[in-house]
């Protein structure tokens, strides 16, 4: 207390000058209308500001639930693409009953890790079982390209096969002409941003730029962009070629993706391991 004392009587004039100065400017403003409008709108200003900063501040705060929400609203549209809906074998033109012979659906997952660097590269995601995930199906990226497969399954959570991965094989196609062939990664070189499609025949015209999508064998649909060819002259030794591309997608960058939900995969497995009658 005594302290306290020493410091008041040390500083009383200039707690005095507040006083006063407080006492001052009340009197001022309540006397005089055009200070007090020019008071009441530098301070609305100020408050204003604050509040635009404070609202910019929560915004940024709160970006990544608006990620999350803006990725199931593209898992909602995707499916709805007309390129992805089984057509009526019998009109090429039409679409047959869109709501219910969907072939293709998408669930929309978040990266939570990812590796880039190794010979084996894998990506866990925030989807599991209870999300409908199940191993094998494929997963694409946000901007629509090829990332992997599911590898491993647990309630809430999914492993991916990436693409950087050397036992994955996806089968893809030239655009320009359906020239089929298989996308691998690493072939002696582990670059994560590019990668090479094997088993083209050397009679085909290929040049670079050329792009390469997916050709709808397996479990991606037909169509999705995986890259452009950088080198369409890499030796084999044998009646085929193999082209060096540059990947569409960043995988250092991944942050979302979309595991591809095929309704006809189970039946379609079935299909292509049913044993011929051989007679």
């Amino acid at each position: 207390m005594r302290n306290l004392w020493i410091f008041l009587s040390r500083y009383n004039a200039f707690f005095f000058f507040l006083i006063f100065f407080s006492i001052g400017i009340y009197l001022t403003l309540t006397n005089n209308d055009y200070q007090k409008s020019i008071t009441l709108n530098s301070t609305n200003q100020v408050v204003g500001t604050a509040y635009e900063r404070l609202n910019v501040f929560k915004r940024y705060l709160s970006l990544g639930s608006v990620n999350d929400s803006l990725a199931l609203e593209n898992a909602k549209l995707k499916t709805e693409l007309a390129g992805f809906i089984n057509p009526d074998t019998l009109k090429n033109i039409t679409f047959k009953d869109t709501l219910n012979n969907k072939q293709y659906s998408f669930i929309a997952a978040r990266v939570i890790k990812n590796s880039i660097t190794l010979r084996n590269n894998y990506i866990t995601i925030n989807k599991g079982s209870l999300q409908g995930i199940e191993k094998g199906m494929a997963v694409m990226s946000a901007n629509m390209g090829v990332v992997g497969f599911i590898d491993d399954v647990s309630p809430n959570l999914a492993r991916i096969q990436s693409l950087l991965h050397k036992e994955t094989r996806i089968s893809v196609e030239m655009k320009k002409n359906n020239v089929l062939g298989a996308l691998v990664w690493g072939d002696g070189n582990f670059d994560f941003r590019h990668a090479y499609v094997k088993e083209i025949p050397n009679q085909f015209k290929i040049f670079k730029g050329d792009t390469i999508v997916t050709s709808g064998a397996g479990s991606f649909p037909k169509g999705i962009p995986v890259g452009k060819v950088t080198n369409a002259s890499v030796p084999t030794g044998d009646n085929f070629m193999s082209l060096e591309i540059a990947l569409f997608n960043d995988f250092s960058t991944l942050q979302y993706v979309y595991v591809i939900k095929n309704s006809l995969a189970k039946e379609q497995f079935e299909l292509e391991n049913r044993k011929p009658n051989e007679q």
